[in-house]
């Protein structure tokens, strides 16, 4: 591969990352209030990013939803937020990585969501739950909402995969 052409693959992948972080940020911002927080539609476009960008996707997971702690009124969410989608980002996109082959299968793009959910729900569970934010009574109260998200991310994310558009920008 030419120097041109990895430029080139680079720029494509910034821009991309780019545009999936604004998407991230439209879907966190559509959500539906609970106690502690929101559920929202951001971790569908996040298990999206996986799928597309690979690893990439913890940069704009972890900026698009950042940008929407801040701008929604949840400053104190702002850096956990940023770790967190980052790192869900990083696991779904590490997992759902092709290495040459076509298709992921459909077991390692489950697993993947899964696991990146899973992070979502015991990262939130842990940030909560420290004495300076609600405890750990009031943190369980979060898991509920963070699981029936996490399970809409899924649902919704799975199928997407599948979207002929998105093997042919898949970087």
């Amino acid at each position: 591969m030419s120097d041109h052409e990895k430029n080139k693959k680079i720029i494509k992948k910034i821009a991309y990352t780019g545009v999936l972080a604004a998407f991230i940020y439209i879907g966190t911002q559509l959500h539906i209030p609970t106690a502690i927080g929101h559920v929202n539609l951001g971790d569908l476009v996040i298990l999206v990013a996986a799928y597309i960008l690979g690893p990439f996707a913890a940069i704009a997971g972890a900026i698009g939803s950042m940008l929407a702690d801040l701008t929604a009124g949840y400053p104190q969410y702002a850096i956990p937020t940023f770790l967190i989608k980052g790192i869900m980002g990083l696991v779904a996109g590490l997992l759902m990585k092709r290495n040459g082959e076509n298709n992921v299968p459909l077991v390692r793009k489950l697993t993947a969501a899964v696991v990146a959910e899973l992070i979502m729900v015991a990262g939130y569970f842990g940030f909560e739950s420290l004495p300076f934010m609600y405890g750990v009574e009031a943190a369980l109260g979060s898991v509920v909402p963070n699981l029936i998200q996490a399970a809409a991310a899924i649902i919704g994310a799975i199928p997407l995969t599948y979207v002929k558009l998105f093997d042919r920008i898949r970087i």
